[in-house]
C-alpha cells in the first residue's frame, strides 16, 4: 500500500492530539526543510532513519529494448536515500 502526504498528517494528528491544520502546517514545513537544503546542494541526515544525497548524473547514451535504436539520456540531478544501520536493522528483522 501506497502511503500518501494526507495518511501521515492524519497518523501525526493522532500521535500528538493536533488540529489538522498544525498538523498539515508541521508536516508541509518538515517537507520544504528537506526540499530546500537538498535544493541547495546539501543532504539531509536524520538520524535513525538515513539521510538523503543530491547527485549529479552525467548523460549517457541510453538503447530501447525493444527496437534497439540508441538515444541520449541527457543530464540530471537525482535525489537518493540511504537507509541508517538502525532503520535497514528493523526492516530486516
Amino acid at each position: 500500500m501506497t502511503r500518501i502526504k494526507e495518511d501521515i498528517i492524519r497518523d501525526v494528528m493522532s500521535k500528538i492530539t493536533l488540529d489538522r491544520k498544525y498538523a498539515k502546517s508541521l508536516v508541509e514545513s518538515i517537507l520544504q526543510i528537506i526540499k530546500g537544503t537538498l535544493e541547495s546542494g546539501e543532504e539531509v541526515m536524520i538520524s535513525g532513519f538515513g539521510h538523503f544525497k543530491v547527485r549529479h548524473k552525467n548523460s549517457r547514451v541510453g538503447r530501447n529494448p525493444k527496437t534497439k535504436v540508441a538515444y541520449e539520456i541527457s543530464e540530471r540531478v537525482v535525489v537518493t536515500f540511504y537507509p541508517s544501520k538502525v532503520f535497514r536493522k528493523e526492516l530486516n528483522s
